[in-house]
């Protein structure tokens, strides 16, 4: 979300979001930076839908490619694999291919069955937010869900990584640490350090959602819209101010975990 609120702060425009949407798919929207979205779903979680981005969904705005949660993950593991598709059965029978004109439906070459052939998700950078790195790329999330972040990071040209904490390579060396290194290191472009930085989503098992304020953000939608939430959190202001403004980082970092 740091990462993003600096999207938010540049002159960025026309991007191509690939997302298991949340805040940070719906602030990109509500700021006019997005073209097009290839997404899954898009939620606050404990609130259904992503209000900004629903505005943008509905108002017609948006170029989307709609598609299934398993038809993301193949996407994005057939681009880090280097190959075109990877075929399933996931779609078939639905309208998914209805409303994806650009799926292609291919034969066996085995057998008399169809197949939709999931085309290559190739990204040109991904952002990514994890517990732990260091300067050279390793990179640590021990939370219970990784979001795909491994397959994200892989399938992108460039994965920038905010972390939580840096640490010395040493640090991996420890214990099971390693087991909880997801991707090669080789995989990351550059680390970040910025502590809280997955503020207001969570950092599983560091802190959890921001409940206050996801509701603050989903009231501004109906409330003043974007504009109010931007000039008071985002413009002008650094990512520490930001953090200031939501209570500072030991308030952040107190944040209970979420229980699902």
């Amino acid at each position: 979300m740091a990462l993003v609120r600096e999207l938010l702060r540049s002159d960025v425009r026309d991007l191509t979001v690939v997302a298991y949407g949340g805040a940070d798919l719906g602030l990109l929207c509500a700021s006019g930076k997005v073209k097009k979205v290839i997404f899954a779903f898009a939620t606050l979680d404990f609130i259904p839908l992503e209000p900004y981005f629903r505005q943008a969904r509905q108002s017609g705005e948006l170029e989307v490619m709609e598609i299934d949660e398993g038809m993301m993950l193949l996407g994005l593991r057939a681009a880090a694999w280097n190959i075109p598709f990877i075929p399933t059965n996931l779609g078939l029978g639905t309208d998914v291919v209805k409303v994806n004109p650009d799926l292609k439906i291919i034969d066996s070459p085995y057998d008399d069955k169809e197949w939709v052939a999931m085309p290559a998700l190739k990204l040109d950078a991904a952002l990514v937010h994890v517990d732990r790195a260091d300067a050279r790329g390793v990179c640590q999330i021990k939370g219970p869900d990784y979001y795909m972040d491994d397959w994200f990071a892989r399938a992108a040209d460039n994965a920038i990584v905010s972390c939580d904490e840096l640490v010395d390579t040493e640090y991996f060396a420890r214990g099971d640490e390693a087991r909880y290194v997801l991707w090669e290191r080789s995989q990351t472009s550059s680390v970040v350090p910025i502590a809280g930085g997955a503020h207001p989503s969570s950092c599983n098992p560091l802190y959890g959602f921001d409940v206050a304020h996801f509701k603050e953000y989903a009231a501004s939608a109906k409330e003043g819209g974007y504009g109010t939430y931007f000039e008071k959190y985002i413009a002008g202001k650094s990512e520490d101010e930001y953090q200031q403004l939501v209570g500072g980082l030991d308030a952040i970092q107190q944040l209970p975990l979420p229980v699902y």
